[in-house]
């Protein structure tokens, strides 16, 4: 596990990365039905259901920003992935409705 990052980012920083770093990828983590009410573009989405299978489909030498809808399921999925070598693994701390409520109103909140 990687003791130099934080495990979680505000959706703040999040976006200040995502503005600043032309590799950093964004990680959905939600249901597909999930991802047709709101989504940030562009991501790569894998359920949560999925990621013990397709893991190995996520890009190692990226960082990388978890997200779902509130914080928890990328938190579990960031702790997964780092235990698997990912330690640029951070989840975003509120979810997509914490980016839709401080970053983006256009993103629908459900």
């Amino acid at each position: 596990m990687n003791k130099s990052l934080p495990t979680e980012v505000s959706v703040s920083e999040a976006y200040a990365r995502r503005k600043a770093e032309e590799n950093l990828l964004f990680l959905d983590v939600r249901e597909a039905f999930e991802v047709q009410t709101a989504h940030l573009e562009p991501d790569l989405h894998l359920p949560m259901q999925s990621i013990s299978e397709k893991w190995s489909e996520i890009p190692r030498d990226q960082p990388l920003i978890v997200y779902c809808h509130h914080g928890m399921r990328s938190l579990q999925v960031t702790g997964f992935l780092r235990r698997k070598g990912f330690e640029q693994a951070q989840s975003m701390s509120g979810g997509i409705d914490a980016w839709s409520h401080e970053i983006d109103p256009s993103i629908p909140r459900y």
